[in-house]
């Protein structure tokens, strides 16, 4: 497959979306701010669509696309673990509730950054728990550095955290920022996207590509089963959902956007997973990993993994159960939902206080995905051509070449 070449100018794009994104504040039901800036972004380009669902969820498209009975979606949720003001208990001290998961550990005098309507931030500190408020979210006490009147029941807030930034991680050029999960995803649809625009206007590229941005994931999936639920999607909805996803030795941050065969809860659609592999495999040249006849060395500088990833579970599994064909693709995750040195938490290892710390992903990583699902976008596009059903493409071959040594 011929590789689409995105000039320096985009990525230089791409990478500014990232980091406007992943430090855009953002709660389950709170994605206000990150909607917005969505909605500019669509605003910009008058040949795409945007609609909302009755659940605030956001649909784009081409314009001018006829609609199909089969279109391909890209999804991505638009909210990350982080807290939401419940009630001013005084002029200093607010009641807040966590959405989203994170090990209790982390929260011990914890800092924090509460911000108001005007985009105005508030320092506070964690000084305690508020029990018997119920099991949906965690509540805690947060004490100001000063006296706040414009903060509300709604108001979002985060964790304390520097800015964003690129630094080397264990030899590899990463992003450190607030939120990776998901906006980083969310910025690659829309580089995807941006690209595919530009394939249409110079190439005439055609087909029913859509993105689908989902709310409120992070505490149970609520958006993506209120677009199965509601009809946002078509029956015969295709979906690619985009993760980031917790990194392990097997999967590591730097290897590769990761074609995802399943979660902890299930695996995914294997026509739909099998399809995206093999755009994958001929995008780069070669497999995820060297088979039993290759060396490291023969496989191609585009890298790319397949991998179950089994720590978190996944928007796929819920597009699966309501009968779409439906995979997902991430990217590898540092300090997931923000717990840093979580391995060593997890075992009782760790030799310093639990303490959150910014997410990381490879910035290669991030242009890898866009490339991979910018030849998705294309070579997928036509739910009917060979390349979409590409394992039994590759078996009907191996009849036709090799039935002879039956004879």
């Amino acid at each position: 497959m011929a590789m689409h070449e995105i000039s320096d100018e985009s990525r230089s794009h791409h990478l500014r979306w990232l980091l406007t994104l992943t430090q855009t504040p953002t709660a389950a039901g709170k994605e206000a701010r990150v909607v917005r800036w969505i909605e500019k972004w669509a605003e910009a380009r008058p040949d795409l669509a945007l609609s909302k669902d009755s659940a605030g969820n956001l649909v784009i498209r081409f314009a001018a696309e006829p609609a199909t009975p089969s279109p391909l979606y890209l999804t991505a949720h638009l909210d990350h673990p982080a807290f939401v003001v419940e009630r001013a208990v005084s002029p200093s001290v607010f009641e807040l509730a966590f959405r989203g998961g994170v090990m209790d550990d982390y929260f011990v005098d914890a800092t924090v950054g509460l911000y108001d309507a005007d985009g105005a931030r508030y320092r506070g500190r964690l000084t305690g728990r508020v029990d018997g408020r119920g099991p949906a979210f965690k509540h805690f006490l947060c004490e100001l550095d000063h006296d706040c009147e414009s903060l509300h029941p709604g108001d979002v807030g985060t964790w304390d955290l520097p800015e964003a930034d690129v630094a080397t991680v264990d030899g590899v050029e990463c992003l450190r920022t607030a939120a990776c999960d998901d906006l980083a995803a969310a910025a690659a649809a829309l580089a995807t996207l941006d690209e595919l625009r530009q394939l249409r206007a110079v190439r005439g590229v055609r087909g029913d590509v859509r993105l689908l941005f989902t709310r409120a994931e992070e505490v149970g999936f609520i958006g993506a089963i209120a677009a199965c639920r509601q009809g946002t999607l078509e029956p015969g909805a295709r979906l690619i959902a985009l993760e980031n996803s917790r990194s392990f030795p097997d999967s590591p941050i730097g290897g590769g956007p990761i074609v995802r065969v399943g979660d902890r809860v299930t695996v995914f659609t294997p026509e739909m997973t099998a399809a995206v592999a093999g755009v994958a495999e001929r995008y780069s040249g070669g497999p995820a990993q060297p088979v039993a006849s290759q060396k490291s060395s023969d496989l191609p500088t585009w890298r790319w993994q397949r991998k179950l990833m089994a720590g978190g579970a996944c928007e796929a599994s819920v597009f699966c159960t309501f009968g779409h064909a439906a995979t997902c693709v991430c990217l590898p995750l540092g300090n997931y939902h923000n717990m840093a040195d979580l391995a060593a938490v997890q075992a009782g290892t760790n030799t310093t206080k639990p303490a959150v710390g910014r997410e990381y992903i490879a910035v290669a990583d991030y242009h890898g995905l866009v490339d991979l699902l910018l030849a998705c976008a294309t070579d997928l596009a036509d739910p009917a051509s060979a390349h979409a059903a590409s394992f039994r493409s590759r078996i009907d071959r191996l009849w036709n070449d090799l039935k002879f040594v039956l004879d």
